[in-house]
C-alpha cells in the first residue's frame, strides 16, 4: 500500500529485504553502463589489488538501494520525482557474494506551494550481511498528497 506526504513523519524508517550480488549482476551492469573497469571485470587483475577481489561498481549500490526501497512498496505508486542525490558516501567496499539491505529514514517533510505534492527528505543507509554500512546519503523525494474525497475541494 503507497504512502502518500501526510502518512509520513520525521524520525520514521524502513528496512528493505535483502539482496545478494551475484556475478551476473556485475557483469551485467558493467554491460548496461559500459564501465568495464578492470577492479570490476577482471579477477586476475583484482586479485592483485589491495582488496584481493573484484569489487562491486559504487553506483550498482545506489541503483539496488532504490530497488530494494521499491520492494518494500511504500514508495511506489505515490512518489512523483527522485530530487536529487546528496551527500552520498561509498564507505566500505561492495564484494560479489554480500547481501546488502537498506534503511531508509525519513529526516523531515515540506509541503509544496501546489499543495498536492510535499518533499520526503530521506536519509538512506546501504548495509551488508556484517551490518557494516558500505555507503549511505541523501535521496529526498517528491510525493504526492493524499488524493481528496470525491466532491471534496483539497
Amino acid at each position: 500500500m503507497p504512502h502518500y506526504f501526510e502518512d509520513f513523519q520525521a524520525g520514521q524508517t524502513f528496512v528493505t529485504p535483502g539482496k545478494t550480488v551475484t556475478e551476473t549482476d556485475v557483469v551485467m551492469f558493467a554491460a548496461l553502463t559500459n564501465d568495464n573497469n578492470q577492479l570490476h571485470t577482471d579477477a586476475e587483475f583484482a586479485a592483485a589489488t589491495r582488496y584481493g577481489q573484484r569489487l562491486v561498481h559504487g553506483l550498482y549500490g545506489a541503483s539496488l538501494a532504490l530497488g530494494l526501497i521499491a520492494r518494500t512498496g511504500v514508495f511506489e505508486g505515490s512518489s512523483a520525482a527522485l530530487l536529487g542525490i546528496d551527500e552520498w558516501r561509498f564507505t566500505a567496499p561492495v564484494f560479489i557474494g554480500d547481501t546488502l539491505t537498506c534503511t531508509v529514514e525519513i529526516l523531515g517533510l515540506r509541503l509544496t506551494s501546489s499543495g498536492t505534492t510535499g518533499v520526503v527528505e530521506r536519509r538512506l543507509t546501504l548495509r551488508n550481511q556484517r551490518d557494516e554500512i558500505v555507503q549511505s546519503g541523501r535521496m529526498d523525494m517528491l510525493m504526492l498528497t493524499r488524493p481528496a474525497a470525491p466532491g471534496v475541494a483539497k
